[in-house]
């Protein structure tokens, strides 16, 4: 990913993680390219949040929150990113469907939806709700499906990430395979 030297992310998010606000400002420029591509990963044409629309929801959720953001190095904040937007958006499909069924309180009339407009909503819920589920029978095994399938990252980026040997990180990933298709 991305143009910018590894070790100068991994240098920033040190002082991110230190509580430099500075540091905060200079990481946004040498990250947004790259998680703009992520975010094109997770957003449908469809959906009313585009990729630069969720890189933002991000930034407010884990960058400018108070909380530092505990990434090691470049890998590992990619992947806290990814988890993060995962979660914007099936708590954005959360809240429609929350007030498709009346948790707002105003009636809304099918032929008001766009054509699949629930099943997106649904697709996004059932992804959360299957990693979810995968995450309480092996948190490891969720982290796989995510850093391979939400990052785009091969066996061994996963591996050197996870801190994981190669092997298990194939042997997990098949597993998770089986158990997400079952």
């Amino acid at each position: 990913m991305g143009d910018v030297h590894p070790a100068e992310i991994t240098v920033l998010l040190g002082r991110v993680r230190d509580g430099d606000r500075s540091a905060r400002d200079e990481l946004l420029p040498l990250v947004y390219k790259d998680l703009e591509a992520i975010a094109r990963a997770y957003v449908n044409p469809a959906q009313s949040l585009e990729p630069r629309g969720l890189v933002h929801e991000l930034y407010l959720k884990i960058v400018a929150s108070r909380e530092a953001v505990d990434a090691r190095d470049r890998k590992h904040f990619f992947a806290i990113a990814a988890l993060a937007m995962r979660q914007i958006l099936s708590d954005g499909a959360r809240r429609r469907r929350a007030c498709k069924r009346g948790g707002d309180q105003v009636q809304v009339t099918l032929s008001g939806m766009a054509d699949g407009e629930a099943a997106r909503d649904v697709d996004a819920l059932a992804i959360e709700d299957a990693l979810a589920k995968l995450e309480a029978l092996s948190s490891r095994q969720a982290r796989i499906v995510e850093m391979r399938c939400l990052l785009g990252l091969s066996v061994p980026e996963t591996a050197e990430a996870l801190d994981l040997s190669e092997r298990t990180v194939h042997t997990e990933w098949r597993q998770a395979r089986a158990w997400l298709a079952r």
